[in-house]
């Protein structure tokens, strides 16, 4: 997590890197690596690879790599939040995806159909075939907006006083509401189970409670927040200063209460307790996080696990299956044991990498090994933010400790930081494969 700005000299195997940003097509159905998903994992880690082949003088040509995805736009999805608190406009969290992909990538703006692992080969949404030698899955996860009742209608109705972070189209709208709203009931959800950033449905209910505050709304509205999990956060430590903090702000909540149903006429929204009984609560302003999963042509092919993730070994990211040694994952779509975030993506991406130029040039893996570190930036309110920072077994690693004290402390400068660096490294160095997570500009040494 260590920055060293924007100004920061940069290694020579980084000069020039990101000044090439041509978009490749093509019609050739065989290449070297083929990556699944141009998001925030697809793109540095197909990038990261092409400059690995290169700096040890292989043979990788311009084009050997294969990127697959029909997206029109990439976006930024941590700057949400800051749309969603009013303090960046969505514009800003959103480029066309081709402007993204450098002349050394070949894009295929297409959807997989079908994996075929024993035959090192994909099917694409139009038949095409697809062969690679080797295959990284960087698909993400599947929102699932039906599985709440009511949930897309009150969404698509700008009255409903409904909204979610989890959507570009409707980002804007918690902004709009949560500055509209002058008395009553403000309900924040999150539901059990794996989602993207666990942290994210909290952080907006603190900058809502925040702004309530600072304009004189607080004592008019009660805010309260509905978790299907068992506590404020997953490892132990953020989980109890949060909570601490909840109960200093007025806070009420809920644990282990899933948002399965909306009422928008009545304004009543319905949890199912861990008991199997429901129960309804009235609402002004409802903000929802809609249960997640794994997306369907993932699931249902061999390379899945029984629950419908790329099945990996949590510290080489390689497939489990020794038949399908040639097949990595990362970030949400993948197996792995840790939090689905952007920071989990800059750690994981250069262990993958390493590994799969081991085993494509001398057929074993490298000692490149991923911790499972992640990070979360717990945004409590303007000005101030928590970060969290841990690896496997939600043990705390915290990159700032040794300097600043304690990470359960919120800090302006972690604010910053969120609101302002990292969506900058992000556009600038991680999408490009220069950015590697707690090593910064330096790709980590695995010796």
């Amino acid at each position: 997590m260590m920055i060293t700005g924007a100004r920061a000299r940069v290694p020579s195997f980084l000069q020039g890197r990101t000044l090439r940003l041509a978009s490749t097509t093509t019609s050739k159905d065989k290449f070297k690596v083929v990556v699944v998903g141009a998001g925030s994992g697809g793109l540095a880690v197909a990038n990261q690879i092409y400059w690995r082949f290169k700096d040890a003088g292989k043979s990788l040509n311009p084009g050997d790599i294969a990127v697959l995805d029909p997206a029109q736009y990439h976006y930024y999805q941590p700057g949400w939040t800051l749309v969603g608190a009013g303090l960046r406009p969505k514009s800003d969290f959103r480029r066309p995806l081709a402007s993204l992909i450098p002349s050394h990538l070949s894009h295929i703006p297409e959807s997989v159909a079908t994996f075929s692992p024993r035959t090192s080969s994909i099917a694409t949404s139009s038949g095409r075939k697809i062969e690679y030698e080797a295959l990284v899955v960087a698909a993400g996860l599947k929102i699932n907006w039906d599985s709440i009742s009511g949930l897309s209608q009150a969404l698509a109705d700008p009255g409903s006083g409904v909204s979610s972070i989890y959507s570009y189209d409707v980002c804007d709208k918690v902004w709009r509401d949560i500055d509209h709203l002058q008395s009553g009931n403000a309900l924040f959800t999150q539901p059990a189970g794996v989602i993207k950033c666990a942290g994210a449905p909290q952080k907006i209910m603190w900058m809502a409670w925040d702004r309530f505050q600072k304009t004189g709304r607080g004592f008019n509205i009660k805010v309260d927040f509905y978790t299907g999990m068992p506590s404020m956060f997953s490892v132990k430590k953020y989980s109890e200063a949060l909570n601490s903090l909840r109960i200093e702000r007025g806070i009420g909540a809920e644990f282990q209460h899933n948002l399965i149903s909306i009422d928008v006429n009545n304004r009543k929204a319905t949890f199912k307790k861990a008991d199997g009984t429901s129960i309804d609560r009235e609402y002004t302003l409802l903000h929802a996080t809609p249960p997640m999963g794994p997306v369907d042509f993932i699931k249902n092919s061999e390379i899945a696990d029984t629950a419908g993730w790329v099945a990996v070994d949590q510290g080489t990211l390689r497939h489990v299956n020794p038949e399908f040694g040639n097949i990595f994952a990362i970030g949400d779509c993948s197996s792995l044991p840790t939090s689905k975030t952007a920071a989990a993506i800059t750690s994981q991406a250069p262990v993958l990498t390493e590994n799969l130029f081991s085993v494509m040039t001398l057929g074993n893996l490298s000692n490149a090994r991923y911790d499972g570190y992640t990070s979360c930036p717990l945004l409590t309110g303007y000005g101030e933010l928590m970060l969290a920072e841990f690896k496997y077994g939600l043990e705390p690693k915290e990159s700032f400790a040794r300097y600043l004290g304690d990470q359960t402390a919120r800090r302006k400068l972690f604010y910053h930081f969120k609101k302002d660096l990292f969506p900058w490294v992000y556009w600038n160095r991680m999408v490009h494969g220069t950015w590697f997570g707690p090593s910064g500009l330096f790709r980590p040494n695995f010796t």
